[in-house]
């Protein structure tokens, strides 16, 4: 059926929206594509739902290309299959809580996997069921903290989620490569450029997992990469660890009064000032920086933990979080922010400005104790024999030549601090180079942590049960239709690819004879007709100006405009993207407009 503006229910505006931030945001609400219900919450309009529509269907032929088959799961759910696995708790604050009216608890589905081990449970009992890939296409909720940036970071949003479920491992990895390749594919068939990089798990769980990366300035994602070929996520990467040193001989660490040098720039300065180096000066990468940070865990309980890096690298708190979790007696989101002072008040071992590694350090070294009975945790840069100027847990002090390994240990080694544009890549490929993303999918080797949790076993070839183990693929589908925007948009308006645009060609008419408008409705019919989508401009008094602008702003690829040049035959034929117009006879346009976008 062929989209009239007369009738189309369809405001365009010209003012971005106050609350609009990026690109994507403010055209697809100008556009009419959608309409902000609540933060981080859109209602989909008659032309955003034609685009969504043909994302979902790309998603839907590749998804079939490897087998899978869809289904569709509630969004609303209980709360004891989520209670089973633990989530209800680990996801602390991220989830909407709710109870019916006999006070019972539910919740908005943020993610399905607890549904889908239990619909395989029901229906499969034996490896000669397996293996099988199921999928769906559903809304999901997620209490953001801060919703921003229109469809990128919502409270509500679609995803395509996906579960394959095999007898053994070998079989796991066919199926996470059979989704791999067409994850590849389903972002070609889009037009998004992806980087397929390495990931840490989170509170998924399992052991693969790589990240389809957007590359694009507004990612709210860093990623890095090397010119051989490394790809990963900050969060995933992994620190190239020095050689251990031989200390035998190395001297003993010495206490030196460094007052007012609470920083690492002060005690840079103090140090080559009280101890200079015959060799070369002391930098920030000479010192242990040893950083609180706290700690909330989703039961609601706050601990404290202390990082030593070297003073040259800051913190990364997002790797942190992704990390700290095998040092934690729980499991799930776990948020880490730097310690504040009433944390410190209540740990009066941790001397602010003068922290060292605390009770691993030899007594003796410090001439105090030290001891703070917190968690320390080191960068992997801190390895046996290294020797550093660090904190003497004393106001006011510093220990010269404290040697790792020999006089202070360390409770574990963690990925924490930032990942540089230089860094070597941990692979060996070359010098890492940074870039943001937009995470428009995710892929995850689960294993059977949800199939042991939920009781999910079949019967084996010899009559035995076996755990089932598992993979989870998701997709951000109206994270996509954001992405698109993002890329496909010049100072005028959206300039849709064709394979999701809400239609094939704009027809306007422009002009006040009835013959102009006569024309462009039978083009209208015919390119219909020849298996066009057509958007027509039909609204009678509305200026030339206006028509030309609303075109531009929609974003179809194909803009036909009749008007002045009808009396010589002739029709314009306007490339969206390119801006490149040319004039076809009226007898050829149909036709011309048909092998532009191949039909």
């Amino acid at each position: 059926m062929i989209l009239r503006l007369s009738t189309l229910f369809l405001r365009t505006l010209r003012e971005d929206p106050v609350d609009a931030e990026v690109a994507s945001h403010k055209l697809l609400v100008r556009a009419g594509y959608i309409r902000r219900a609540a933060p981080g919450i859109y209602s989909w309009l008659p032309l955003g739902l034609r685009v969504l529509g043909k994302v979902e269907q790309i998603i839907r032929e590749e998804m079939a290309a490897i087998g899978a088959q869809e289904v569709h799961f509630p969004a609303l759910l209980p709360k004891e299959p989520y209670e089973a696995t633990n989530r209800w708790t680990e996801y602390g604050e991220g989830i909407f809580r709710l109870k019916d009216r006999k006070d019972a608890d539910y919740l908005l589905a943020p993610t399905h996997e607890e549904m889908f081990t239990l619909l395989v449970k029901d229906l499969y009992s034996s490896y000669k069921d397996l293996p099988v890939c199921l999928y769906q296409i559903q809304t999901k909720y997620r209490d953001e903290a801060r919703p921003r940036a229109g469809l990128l970071r919502g409270r509500e949003f679609i995803m395509k989620d996906s579960y394959s479920f095999d007898i053994d491992d070998a079989g796991l990895d066919a199926s996470y490569a059979a989704h791999r390749a067409a994850y590849l594919k389903i972002f070609e068939r889009l037009g998004l450029e992806v980087v397929p990089v390495k990931a840490t798990a989170g509170a998924m769980g399992g052991s693969r997992s790589e990240e389809f990366l957007h590359p694009t300035e507004v990612g709210e994602d860093t990623f890095v990469r090397s010119a051989g070929g490394y790809a990963a996520n900050v969060e995933a990467v992994a620190t190239v660890v020095p050689p251990e040193i031989d200390y035998t001989g190395a001297p003993a660490a010495e206490v030196k009064d460094t007052p007012d040098t609470p920083t690492i720039e002060t005690l840079v300065q103090a140090s080559n000032q009280l101890a200079p180096r015959a060799d070369r000066p002391w930098t920030a990468a000479d010192t242990l920086k040893n950083v609180v940070l706290a700690v909330d865990l989703p039961t609601g309980v706050r601990q404290l933990v202390v990082i030593g890096v070297p003073g040259d690298r800051d913190v990364d708190l997002k790797r942190v979080e992704a990390n700290i979790g095998s040092f934690l007696p729980v499991a799930g989101e776990i948020v880490v922010q730097p310690a504040g002072e009433e944390d410190l008040r209540k740990h009066p071992g941790l001397v602010k400005g003068y922290i060292g590694p605390g009770e691993s350090v030899d007594a003796a070294v410090l001439g105090s104790t030290g001891k703070t009975g917190l968690l320390y945790l080191v960068d992997p840069r801190v390895v046996s024999g290294t020797s550093w100027i660090t904190g003497a847990n004393v106001d006011g002090k510093h220990v010269f030549g404290l040697v790792a390994g020999r006089d202070f240990g360390w409770d574990g080694v963690i990925e924490a601090t930032e990942v540089r544009a230089g860094d070597e890549a941990p692979d060996g490929s070359g010098p890492l180079e940074a870039a943001r993303g937009i995470e428009m999918g995710h892929i995850f080797q689960l294993g059977r942590k949800y199939a042991e949790a939920l009781g999910l076993q079949v019967l084996d070839a010899n009559g035995k049960l076996t755990t089932v183990t598992m993979g989870s693929y998701g997709v951000g589908v109206t994270r996509a239709v954001a992405a698109l925007a993002e890329t496909y948009h010049d100072d005028k308006g959206l300039t849709w690819p064709r394979s999701v645009a809400p239609a094939d060609v704009h027809v306007v008419a422009t002009g006040k004879g009835s013959e102009v408008f006569e024309a462009a409705a039978v083009l209208s019919e015919e390119l219909e007709a020849a298996g066009l989508e057509v958007i027509y401009d039909d609204r009678p008094k509305v200026s030339p100006g206006v028509k030309f602008s609303d075109a531009e702003l929609l974003g179809v690829p194909t803009i036909l405009v009749v008007g002045r040049g009808l009396a010589d035959g002739v029709v314009e034929v306007k490339d969206r993207a390119t801006g490149q117009a040319q004039n076809v006879a009226l007898g050829e346009a149909v036709a011309h407009v048909a092998a532009l976008a191949g039909k």
